[in-house]
């Protein structure tokens, strides 16, 4: 008799959306364009010392509630406009939580906080937020944990950091 020993725990399984599929439905639009380009150009020029501003990530711990990020990014964006001179601001972006071992991992992975895992609806919520703070005129900062979510949001990201899970 022969024994079913693979997928055992497995209740179902849902494609995860193309890259370019999901692109191609939150295309990038021109203010966010210019925002993510001109904020990289800045962060380079501050990073090679030709920018003497300091450069300021600022925001939440993770994104839980895109409507209050939205909100929160309308605040920032009045601010960072406020201290140009002296600082470029990014708003942090962060839709995954690594260092988090038991509970909610994240926007992308758990959009509905429900234990759904909607991971298509969590890339498209994290796009359309990344797309909505850059048409504000205001860069996003995110942590990439894999070489996969770059594809879905690395045109909307101004500034990147490189997660380890701990």
């Amino acid at each position: 008799m022969k024994y079913v020993t693979d997928d055992v725990r497995i209740n179902g399984m849902e494609e995860v959306i193309a890259p370019e599929s999901l692109i191609a439905e939150q295309p990038m639009l021109n203010n966010a364009s210019r925002t993510v380009h001109e904020t990289r150009a800045a962060i380079s020029q501050i990073l090679t010392g030709e920018d003497q501003r300091l450069l300021v990530v600022v925001g939440p711990c993770s994104i839980h509630d895109p409507e209050a990020a939205r909100e929160y990014a309308g605040r920032l964006v009045e601010e960072s406009r406020a201290y140009a001179d002296d600082l470029l601001v990014v708003m942090r972006v962060y839709f995954e939580k690594p260092r988090t071992t038991v509970g909610w991992k994240g926007l992308i992975n758990d959009p509905h906080l429900n234990g759904s895992f909607d991971i298509n609806r969590g890339l498209e919520t994290a796009r359309g937020l990344l797309r909505d703070v850059a048409e504000m005129g205001l860069g996003g900062g995110t942590e990439y944990l894999d070489p996969i979510t770059p594809q879905y949001l690395g045109d909307l990201v101004s500034w990147g950091a490189i997660g380890a899970r701990t």
